[in-house]
C-alpha cells in the first residue's frame, strides 16, 4: 500500500523526538520494507516451529502481509545515575558490573532508558494512529530482527505497519 513507507519514517522521526532521560538518546530505529520484511517473517516462522514457542507463526504471517516494519530499539545505555534501585541492583555501579546475558535480549538495563524507549513507543505508534494506519508493537519481531543480525541493538521491539479493510493484527 502506497504511503506506508512514508508512516515508517515519520515514526521513526516521533521515535528520535521522544522525550529521553537527562537527554542522553540511546534509542535506535530502522525501517525494513520488502525482502527484509519478507525474510523476517520467514525466520520468525521457523524460529517458532524449531523451538515450539506459541504465536511466533502467527505473527509472522501478520509481519508478511505488512507494508513495512519500524524497529526501535536501545543500545548501550549507560545508567541514569540516579542509584534508584528500579534495575534491581543496589545502585548505578552494581548494574555495569553486571555481565550481560540474555538468548533473546541484553540484560540488565536501566530502567528509565527502557521507559524512553517505551515513550519513543508509544510517540511511534500515536504516528501511526494519527495517520489512519494499523499497527502493534510485537516483541517477537524484534527478538528475531536482533537474532538475525539485521540490528546489534540490546533491546528491539517491532511495529508491524498495514492498510487493509480490517486491522491483520487484531482479530485474529
Amino acid at each position: 500500500m502506497e504511503g506506508i513507507d512514508i508512516v515508517a519514517r515519520l515514526m521513526a522521526l516521533s521515535a528520535r523526538t521522544a522525550p529521553k532521560s537527562k537527554g542522553e538518546d540511546y534509542v535506535q530505529t530502522m525501517v525494513l520494507e520488502g525482502q527484509a520484511l519478507q525474510k523476517l517473517a520467514a525466520a520468525m516462522d521457523e524460529y517458532g516451529r524449531r523451538s515450539g514457542k506459541k504465536d511466533f507463526d502467527r505473527d509472522a504471517r501478520g509481519i508478511g502481509k505488512s507494508g513495512a516494519v519500524l524497529l526501535v530499539g536501545v543500545k548501550d545505555a549507560k545508567p541514569v545515575g540516579l542509584n534508584c534501585g528500579a534495575c534491581g541492583y543496589e545502585n548505578c555501579q552494581a548494574l555495569l558490573a553486571q555481565t550481560r546475558r540474555g538468548e533473546e535480549l541484553l540484560g540488565p538495563q536501566c530502567a528509565f532508558r527502557l521507559l524512553d524507549m517505551g515513550i519513543a513507543l508509544g510517540s511511534a505508534v500515536k504516528t501511526a494512529s494519527i495517520h489512519n494506519v494499523d499497527n502493534r508493537i510485537m516483541y517477537r519481531a524484534g527478538m528475531i530482527a536482533r537474532r538475525m543480525g539485521l540490528v546489534d541493538w540490546d533491546i528491539v521491539m517491532g511495529i508491524p505497519l498495514s492498510a487493509h479493510g480490517k486491522n491483520i493484527y487484531f482479530d485474529r
